[in-house]
């Protein structure tokens, strides 16, 4: 907690918590006795009326989150959109953040990253969101909850490749703080094998994807052209893909071109 945080707790007219009893914890620690409501995802837009009304009225709102930082994959962005059209103030009161520690002891290079949040919870769609980010050229960073921790990492792997670099930070700032880097393969083994590590949230970041040799754009016709007259046009090009190891994206830009041009 920085000293800024618990000044304006201390000092506002209310608190907006995501859960009273988790925020009461955090401010019995601290002696602060300021009230609160319960403004969570749930009740998030309704809640916003009221609180307006408070700065109409000219009292201070802080609002706090359970485990992370509002709008950040927590409630928050709809209060701060409804707050701002209504012309009142939205000030951040920066604390610790696990989507820029995580980035920070991740060791990566790389100038640019992706913050993606939560993926899908079932396993198809989860791979199905990874395949489109699976060959992009910077940083992915991920939130997953302690349940499917293992099970994601793992659809990583076989998405990304067992052998792309990738780091574990879980419950960060936290007692039971765990940072590991390691290729996808390992990671995932290593989780299954430890359910310690099963625990807590947990922040993924994923190494960028190594630089693919640009393809020409006919390299592949002799593969493609066939596989798109007796298939839809996504299964050929999984197909061609499968076979050639080809990047996906361009193979697909190659397969429209070729669709189109019969079509004609």
């Amino acid at each position: 907690m920085t000293a800024r945080a618990l000044a304006v707790l201390s000092q506002a007219d209310v608190i907006a918590a995501e859960d009273t009893r988790v925020t009461g914890q955090l401010l019995k620690q601290f002696g602060i006795n300021t009230p609160m409501m319960s403004v969570r995802e749930h009740n998030e837009r309704a809640m916003a009326d009221k609180i307006i009304e408070r700065l109409a009225a000219g009292q201070t709102v802080a609002q706090v989150s359970d485990a992370g930082t509002p709008a950040v994959s927590d409630p928050g962005a709809v209060l701060a959109a409804a707050v701002h059209a209504a012309g009142f103030q939205v000030i951040p009161v920066p604390g610790a953040s696990a989507l820029t520690s995580a980035l920070s002891a991740s060791g990566f290079s790389c100038a640019h990253s992706l913050f993606y949040g939560f993926l899908p919870p079932k396993s198809k769609q989860r791979r199905d969101e990874l395949a489109k980010l699976s060959e992009l050229p910077y940083l992915t960073v991920f939130y997953e909850a302690p349940h499917r921790i293992a099970e994601c990492v793992a659809d990583m792997a076989t998405v990304f490749g067992g052998e792309r670099e990738a780091v574990m930070a879980r419950e960060l700032t936290k007692t039971f703080e765990t940072i590991r880097r390691a290729p996808l393969a390992e990671l995932a083994q290593w989780i299954a094998s430890d359910s310690n590590q099963q625990r807590g949230e947990a922040v993924i970041v994923v190494n960028a994807a190594a630089p693919q040799e640009k393809l020409e754009a006919s390299s592949y016709d002799s593969l493609l052209a066939p596989l798109i007259a007796e298939l839809p046009l996504k299964q050929a090009v999984s197909l061609a893909q499968a076979i050639s190891g080809a990047p996906r994206n361009a193979l697909y830009e190659r397969a429209l071109e070729l669709k189109k041009a019969d079509s004609e």
